[in-house]
């Protein structure tokens, strides 16, 4: 099967002597895994489509009922250079995608998380991070996989916050307040049990979840979190 489609890569290694296994999330057939035969060559051409977080529209030939596929040409689309000039735009762009590897499935295209993904990553491109920008991320995910906490009252969590962290734009969510700064802390607590209980092993990505201060005991127990089905989508 041939085919052209749109891709992010998730991330790469290197296979045998010249070649490159990477996993992209596609926008018509979802993650993938795919092989770039030559591609350390010297003289390759089609090195760039390969690195992380790199945009592209690829041609892949996928042989019937092989589980990776091989890209034979393609054209870049974004690279995102200012996320490439910045140390923390650059871990936090390896978060993004580590979290997309490890939840989304194979073969399940769904083109609102390509989108995500997409516009998460040419928001920190142009504009500079903020404590809000991982959680959120992850929120957005949570909801597009089937985990979704939008319109549920979490650990008391002022509905104007939540609502915020699942529907502005990234560069937006500048919280400084002593309030907020309280419902941010919630906020990553949930996503970090989220995480520990969905994920088999830990991510291999600089954590981007730390709380600025514990939350108390009893802001905790305040409410209990909404069971969260394992229905990934």
């Amino acid at each position: 099967m041939n085919f052209t489609d749109r891709m992010i890569v998730l991330l790469r290694q290197n296979f045998r002597e010249r070649d490159r296994m990477i996993c992209a999330y596609t926008l018509e057939h979802g993650r993938v895994a795919l092989r770039f035969p030559g591609v350390n060559r010297s003289d390759s051409k089609l090195k760039a489509l390969s690195e992380p977080f790199a945009q592209s529209c690829a041609r892949i030939y996928i042989r019937r009922n092989a589980s990776v596929g091989c890209v034979t040409g393609g054209k870049i689309e974004t690279v995102y250079p200012e996320i490439r000039k910045d140390f923390n735009k650059t871990q936090m762009a390896a978060y993004f995608c580590e979290l997309f590897y490890r939840l989304t499935p194979d073969y399940n295209p769904n083109p609102d998380k390509f989108s995500l993904l997409e516009n998460s990553l040419s928001q920190i491109n142009c504009a500079p991070l903020n404590q809000a920008t991982a959680p959120a991320f992850l929120l957005r995910l949570m909801q597009l996989s089937g985990f979704g906490l939008y319109g549920h009252s979490v650990l008391g969590i002022d509905e104007d916050f939540w609502q915020a962290m699942h529907e502005l734009p990234l560069a937006e969510l500048n919280f400084n307040s002593e309030r907020d700064i309280l419902n941010l802390n919630k906020t990553r607590y949930v996503c970090k049990r989220f995480l520990n209980r969905y994920l088999n092993y830990p991510l291999h990505t600089v954590c981007q979840l730390e709380l600025t201060a514990p939350i108390p005991a009893q802001e905790q127990e305040k409410e209990t979190e909404p069971e969260l089905e394992p229905v990934l989508a």
